[in-house]
């Protein structure tokens, strides 16, 4: 891309990767290993007390990536039990009016959730059903308080104990029955009495329409599934070497911070220089790299098309971040001034590193850039696939071009995808993976703005893997909007893509954190 900036403009790179900061971070003190990674958790382990020889296993064998934290379900059934009164009108609407009519409806919905958690691909704890007649009663099931959401299951007297939720910080999503059970009576007025508190406007903050299920077993996952990325996103590390960035977007780190509560952790060029010294002095880390690179380079549909030395020392860099992510106890990893500054040092470009650390389930980004990394820490989390963050380009014929030079390869979490491991573009240097992703597929694409306010969303379909003098990384994405309304409607400038569906889930979990969700379709 173009370098030439308007003189008044910010100062920033206009191509795929900022500014490299070369003396701000010269200026870094050469602080003990680890230093200021982590706070005390970390702080003061001295450089020789991270051992290599740990990474060389019986099996050959390095870190894998901590799971997903389950989210915590607390099904509640809100009942009542009407007694007859003759001449008025002594029960309401609802098909649950005794005690065997509630513990039936309770052995009904532990089938149901049996099944959601069958079939759910993301973690998922459910805890035993609570029956409510009486708001007191709620002080019996005393496991709430692990629940990070309540699936409220309201046939009737009580479900006014929401608002108890809420001031816990729980999140509430509400199911009534239509069809698929005894009909219940909040099916009747949960929308004018709970969403709208008797006038015409909604008047909670916290429910909207989106938080009720009608009868729908998949409409209760889909929300889960949100919660459960939101849950694994809120207050998560991410290692940031050589600092926290954003393009164009200095502020970028602290809306990060805000928005998503991230602990953003700083691992200076400096450390990273005498960890690859010490990893290139350890023979077992050498061979273990040379050993990983040789099998990846064996698997069906791999092209070597740059110097076998540079996938080596791609996989050693991925030993690394590995090693330090384990020390940090965390799954993501940045790097800022990753088209200058680490190529000297590792000897190579992080491109096939970030490519294979997102194979095998970590969050690794390039660039630094935190206007969109919290938009693919958060799809990742959602989807338990790996994200591609890119370079958009201008949207045309119902077309956009998305390229980068670290696209990962099991793109479904699980099938390999073919690809030639190239030089990275700009530079003519290292190994990059020019993934042939799957044409015919359809992508999640968010479009995040520099001001962490909104969000855009853009479902695709992936109509070609063409080989044009850009980053190797590219698909042509069909989309259905009208490409005027893209192209006025596009903030910032990252992309973030994902194989699948995942426009819903993410809409729902934005109004939590006060972004806003507009989906293009």
């Amino acid at each position: 891309m173009s370098e030439h900036q308007h003189e008044h403009a910010p100062k920033f790179q206009a191509r795929c990767c900022p500014r490299c900061q070369l003396g701000e971070e010269e200026g870094v003190s050469r602080r003990t290993f680890l230093g200021g990674v982590g706070g005390a958790a970390l702080g003061g382990m001295a450089l020789s007390y991270f051992a290599w020889s740990e990474l060389v296993a019986a099996e050959q064998s390095v870190p894998a990536p901590p799971a997903r934290q389950p989210l915590v379900v607390k099904p509640i059934l809100t009942y009542a039990t009407p007694q007859r009164h003759p001449q008025t009108s002594w029960r309401p609407w609802g098909g649950i009016q005794t005690q065997a009519d509630a513990a039936a409806e309770v052995a009904r919905i532990q089938g149901e959730l049996e099944k959601l958690r069958a079939s759910a691909d993301f973690p998922v704890r459910f805890l035993p059903v609570a029956a409510i007649r009486d708001p007191r009663e709620l002080a019996a099931a005393s496991d709430t308080a692990q629940a990070d959401t309540v699936l409220l299951y309201a046939a009737g007297g009580p479900a006014h104990i929401y608002q108890q939720f809420r001031k816990e910080g729980k999140n509430v999503v509400f199911f009534v029955r239509h069809k698929s059970g005894p009909v219940s009576l909040w099916y009747e007025i949960v929308s004018p009495i709970y969403l709208r508190g008797h006038t015409d406007a909604r008047v909670d903050k916290f429910l909207d329409e989106q938080d009720v299920v009608v009868d729908s077993q998949n409409e209760v996952l889909w929300r889960l599934r949100a919660l459960c990325g939101l849950k694994n996103t809120l207050g998560s590390r991410i290692l940031a070497i050589g600092g926290p960035g954003g393009w164009a977007a200095p502020k970028a780190p602290d809306l990060a911070k805000d928005r998503f509560k991230l602990d953003i952790q700083t691992i200076s060029y400096p450390q990273l220089g005498e960890l690859i010294k010490a990893a290139r002095a350890d023979q077992a880390a050498v061979a273990l790299a040379r050993h990983r690179a040789a099998e990846y380079l064996k698997q069906p549909g791999t092209t070597l098309e740059t110097k076998k030395e540079f996938v080596e020392n791609a996989f050693l860099l991925d030993q690394i971040f590995r090693a330090l992510m384990k020390k940090a106890d965390c799954r993501a990893i940045t790097i800022n001034g990753c088209m200058s500054t680490i190529m000297p040092i590792s000897e190579t470009t992080a491109c096939l590193t970030l490519s294979t650390l997102n194979d095998d389930g970590y969050l690794a980004f390039c660039e630094s850039d935190f206007v969109v990394i919290p938009s693919g820490i958060l799809l990742a989390n959602i989807s338990g696939r790996p994200v591609f963050l890119n370079d958009p380009t201008y949207p045309h014929d119902g077309i956009i071009t998305l390229a980068h030079c670290t696209g990962p390869r099991k793109m479904d979490g699980k099938t390999l995808e073919p690809a030639r491991i190239l030089t990275h573009f700009e530079s003519d240097y290292g190994a990059a993976p020019k993934v042939e992703m799957r044409k015919g597929q359809i992508t999640t694409n968010i479009i995040p703005d520099f001001k962490a306010n909104r969000w855009v969303g853009l479902l695709g379909e992936i109509a070609d893997a063409p080989f044009l003098d850009i980053c190797r990384d590219q698909i042509d994405i069909r989309f259905k909007c009208d490409s005027l309304k893209l192209a006025e409607r596009m903030p910032g400038f990252h992309w973030m893509t994902c194989y699948g569906d995942y426009s819903r889930e993410l809409g729902y979990a934005l109004k939590r954190v006060g972004i806003e969700w507009e989906f293009l379709g």
